[in-house]
């Protein structure tokens, strides 16, 4: 009995695991970062705000590991150092029309010809 109980809790633990995990989603497009504190993902289905100047800074962002996000020589200068990049932000999300992101976990750069290959991106922001 004690075994099927300690496999009981063990399956209910992996079940609200695969919860958590079936959350989250990753999306994939152009990473802008146009003018100071403004910070949005643009995927096929439209613009994923992260943080905007003095409004709005969805929840993890503070804590994202910007390591992963070294863009190097994949970052495209288009005012100064800001400009535009390809990564994928994993986190949650909801619907594509309001363009709503409730929390980011991570933040990852991609090559830019990734992001230039995929037909179903709209083109870069503009130089």
């Amino acid at each position: 009995m004690r075994k099927i109980l300690t496999l009981a809790g063990l399956l209910a633990l992996t079940s609200g695991a695969a919860f958590a995990e079936a959350r989250s989603e990753t999306r994939c497009g152009w990473f802008v970062n146009p003018t100071p504190g403004n910070f949005y993902l643009t995927d096929a289905e439209g613009d994923w705000w992260f943080a905007s100047q003095g409004s709005l800074e969805v929840g993890g962002w503070e804590n994202l590991d910007w390591s992963d996000a070294d863009f190097g020589a994949d970052w495209v200068a288009t005012n100064g150092s800001y400009g535009y990049g390809c990564a994928c932000a994993a986190g949650d999300y909801g619907r594509a029309a309001e363009g709503e992101v409730w929390f980011i976990d991570t933040l990852k750069a991609l090559p830019l010809a990734k992001c230039l290959r995929d037909p179903a991106l709209p083109p870069p922001p503009r130089d």
